[in-house]
């Protein structure tokens, strides 16, 4: 039996052994990381997916910001990465690890403008993502048009820098 807990529960060198396993240990230089900045995860939407007390999956998601080129701020999520253990990938944690993050976004009132860097026929097909309001966006670094998805009615559809979560104190 799989059990869903909140990420903060696991230790973040199991966190970051997975993700090295996932998606290889040069991850950091993906453009999603410097989306992401060096915010801290959403807690309440990022889980861990634990079988016989052994991390199987995670999910995190992120405050970032779209800088419109009008001068408007927009305060986004983005979801991910998915990472679920490569002997267990196909066997649908993936899947419910998103729709527990999604459910405990509904739940925080986080859900209206969603965004994520992956296949668009997956995480349409099962999610309702699209790249129909994207088209116009920056990121810092490179990114397949196509993959850069977004969903929920607060997602802008301007043109803008994708990025790190303005702090304010």
């Amino acid at each position: 039996m799989i059990a869903f807990v909140p990420l903060a529960q696991i230790e973040a060198a199991a966190v970051e052994a997975l993700l090295d396993r996932a998606f290889g240990t040069d991850r950091h230089q993906r453009t999603a990381y410097k989306v992401r900045g060096a915010a801290a995860p959403i807690a309440a939407l990022s889980l861990a997916a634990i079988e016989d007390g052994v991390l199987i999956g995670t999910i995190q998601c992120w405050p970032v910001t779209l800088a419109g080129d009008d001068g408007t701020v927009h305060d986004l999520v983005m979801v991910g990465p998915v990472a679920v253990a490569p002997e267990r990938q196909r066997d649908g944690i993936g899947r419910r690890l998103m729709t527990q993050a999604l459910a405990a976004a509904a739940r925080a009132g986080l859900d209206g403008a969603l965004m994520l860097i992956g296949d668009p026929e997956y995480y349409g097909r099962f999610f309702g993502f699209d790249a129909a309001r994207t088209t116009g966006w920056r990121l810092p670094g490179p990114v397949e048009r196509h993959r850069l998805l977004a969903r929920g009615d607060g997602v802008p559809a301007g043109a803008g820098m994708l990025g790190p979560a303005f702090v304010t104190q």
